[in-house]
């Protein structure tokens, strides 16, 4: 398990591939690396990496499988590029921003980018059916770090946008800083929303039975949609870090 908030940037050092997979070694900042060991999990970008290596000077390297390649940004990166690192959160460890198994979702793409002064406002685009998880004041990983929700925009289809504030320490700590218009992220649901809401839908499903069509015609006509029957309500999601 991991907790969201970003521990240290890493760099790309060497990439290599091999049938199947490929092998990224990363450079670490100092002490990050401190009793690594081989089959520790490690954060990257949001994505739960196991070690394979653990190098001198607060290197260590990871294979990722071409599925985790192809669902996720780390096809992306080259030799040099920056990553958000966190490591596997100990017992007891306090949970900054909120519980993330390391497990991608989706990637989502940088709409917008704007900067008020001493904030960073990021637009992401959420494709469909997945925005039906996002809700404002709720919480989201963002390349592994725990982020609210601030503002959301539902489009017809299940697609979408969500938009979080960043404050100069987030921008020091994490990627987000070197970001782009145009630029994918790694997006992990909260899990407890996740539940929430398909719970929610699976029960108006049943209930509603043939009459689910006439219920979502109406509510079409209305500006609104089944999702929202399904947010959680106010006050149910504590915030993560912003």
């Amino acid at each position: 398990m991991f907790t969201g908030i970003v521990q240290g940037l890493a760099r790309v050092a060497q990439l290599t591939d091999r049938p199947g997979l490929r092998s990224f070694l990363l450079q670490f900042p100092g002490g990050f690396a401190h009793e690594l060991a081989v089959g520790a999990s490690v954060a990257i970008d949001g994505t739960c990496l196991t070690v394979t290596e653990v190098l001198p000077g607060d290197a260590a390297r990871f294979d990722v499988m071409q599925q985790s390649l192809g669902l996720t940004t780390l096809a992306g990166l080259r030799e040099g590029s920056l990553v958000n690192a966190e490591r596997a959160a100990r017992d007891g460890a306090e949970i900054g921003g909120h519980p993330l198994s390391g497990h991608i979702d989706f990637m989502a793409r940088i709409g917008q980018i704007r900067r008020p002064e001493n904030n960073c406002v990021l637009r992401f685009s959420v494709p469909a059916p997945w925005m039906r998880y996002v809700f404002a004041k709720g919480y989201i990983a963002v390349d592994g770090a725990s982020l609210t929700v601030a503002e959301t925009g539902r489009e017809p289809g299940g697609a979408g946008w969500f938009e979080v504030w960043l404050i100069p320490e987030t921008l020091r700590m994490t990627t987000f800083g070197e970001k782009r218009e145009g630029d994918a992220v790694n997006i992990e649901i909260e899990r407890s929303t996740q539940v929430f809401v398909d719970t929610v839908r699976e029960a108006i499903d049943e209930r509603l039975g043939p009459l689910l069509p006439l219920l979502q015609a109406w509510l079409q006509q209305q500006g609104r949609s089944l999702d929202e029957l399904a947010a959680p309500l106010p006050g149910v999601s504590a915030p993560g870090r912003t």
